[in-house]
């Protein structure tokens, strides 16, 4: 069932994270991306049909930003235990896929899930140079079977602006997508 994301207040500061990367173990932290101007956090997972209606443009936008003072990490918070797509193995076949520029980390414990407020896969939340939340919603208005086009521009506008050092259009949508799929007992 199609759900929208919460929309955490803008402003929030970015809750600190410990994850390991789904392909190499690597732990990330919000230190792993200082001096970025900006950090994209995004709660994606491998079975979601929302989440697989836009997967190649989320890896689009790891391309297109590797290269520029943006920090980027995946997080898949989805028990695995009931949906075992979103097992790590099997992210880190869809990163090796998509072929993914930036870290994809499982939140094992679904702590970072909560401390977020993210609430569906796909959840975008982007954070400025002092790791405020600047943006949070959609990546656009194309959602499986309404025939819009797949293209980012809501979040690679937000992505763009805060980059440029100019505001971030406060007039946001929220995304849609499958619940977070929770373990049992707890829901978020």
């Amino acid at each position: 069932m199609a759900v929208e994301s919460v929309m955490l207040p803008l402003g929030t500061t970015a809750p600190s994270f410990f994850l390991p990367d789904v392909v190499n173990q690597q732990v990330y932290s919000l230190d792993s991306f200082h001096g970025k101007d900006a950090l994209l956090v995004m709660f994606i997972c491998r079975h979601c049909p929302y989440v697989k209606h836009v997967e190649q443009e989320i890896a689009r936008i790891g391309k297109d930003y590797q290269h520029k003072k943006l920090g980027i990490v995946g997080i898949s918070s989805n028990d695995p235990a009931t949906y075992p797509d979103d097992a790590p193995d099997r992210l880190k076949e869809m990163a090796k896929r998509l072929d993914f520029r930036f870290p994809f980390c499982f939140d094992e414990s679904q702590d970072v899930a909560k401390s977020y407020k993210a609430t569906c896969t796909p959840d975008f939340f982007l954070f400025d140079a002092q790791r405020r939340l600047v943006y949070r919603g959609q990546l656009d208005d194309s959602r499986p079977g309404n025939n819009k086009p797949v293209t980012g521009r809501d979040l690679r506008a937000a992505i763009d602006a805060v980059l440029a050092g100019k505001p971030v259009d406060r007039t946001q949508q929220p995304s849609i997508g499958c619940s977070i799929k929770w373990k049992e007992g707890r829901m978020g």
